[in-house]
């Protein structure tokens, strides 16, 4: 009973202790050092390297690089202007103009098809880079594979056309050109009978179409005869007026 009893007194000092603002005694280092080891890390971002890191810092913007009036400018004018001070759309704009540079044909060549896949090249790049530091990214992903898919179709077209032109771009831009695999079908039953069935509805839809274009064809022709009858009989009656005398 005395046991009791002394327990409830022990209870309620620390419940009095507790109201009037005294501290429980700190826990023991142990303890302390294994909440902060169960407390999780924080993520480092990743240290991706960037194709836009051999631009030169002092390599002014592509906006003031031709104006003739830099040359004479201050110092700390060029220094805001140039790089060093550019966000990164600015350094792929002249990242993209130093690649066109090395695939263009002439000084006015800007639609070419190794202009284009050189600008391409430069936007993947540079998507391929956010990508790893924000792989949950979906929106870009998509971008950067519709632009993968162009630029593989531009190559594809001047591989078939012009071997030597497409070397030098794929050597120039440090592009690894993979061909595509040949599409190979499996061929079932199904597959067969609705093949069939599409090519006898194609074949319908063709003769249905040739009736009304023969009947498009001849309705053209007949007013086109209509039209050159009346203008020879228009002339027949200006010529006759005219023979007749006064």
């Amino acid at each position: 009973m005395l046991a009791l009893l002394g327990r409830g007194l022990a209870g309620l000092a620390r419940a009095g202790a507790a109201v009037m603002g005294r501290a429980e005694p700190a826990c023991s280092p142990v303890l302390q050092a294994a909440r902060g080891y169960a407390r999780p890390a924080a993520k480092k971002k990743k240290d991706v390297p960037s194709h836009l890191d051999d631009l030169p810092p002092t390599l002014l913007k592509k906006e003031y690089a031709s104006l003739p009036i830099m040359n004479s400018v201050d110092d700390v004018v060029k220094r805001v202007l140039s790089l060093e001070m550019a966000s990164q759309r600015e350094k792929l704009k002249v990242k993209k103009q130093q690649l066109v540079e090395k695939v263009r044909r002439s000084p006015n060549d800007n639609g070419s098809f190794e202009v284009q896949v050189a600008i391409l090249t430069a936007k993947i790049r540079t998507l391929e880079e956010h990508l790893q530091r924000h792989p949950k990214d979906k929106s870009n992903r998509r971008l950067m594979l519709m632009d993968l898919d162009r630029r593989r179709k531009m190559l594809g077209y001047l591989r078939r056309v012009n071997y030597s032109t497409f070397e030098k771009t794929c050597q120039e831009l440090d592009i690894q050109y993979s061909p595509p695999q040949p599409y190979s079908r499996h061929v079932t039953k199904r597959w067969l009978v609705k093949k069939a069935l599409c090519l006898k509805v194609f074949q319908e839809k063709q003769r249905l179409k040739a009736a009304v274009r023969l009947k498009q064809r001849r309705e053209r022709q007949a007013r086109a005869r209509a039209a050159r009858e009346q203008q020879e009989k228009e002339e027949q009656e200006k010529q006759a007026q005219e023979g007749t005398p006064v």
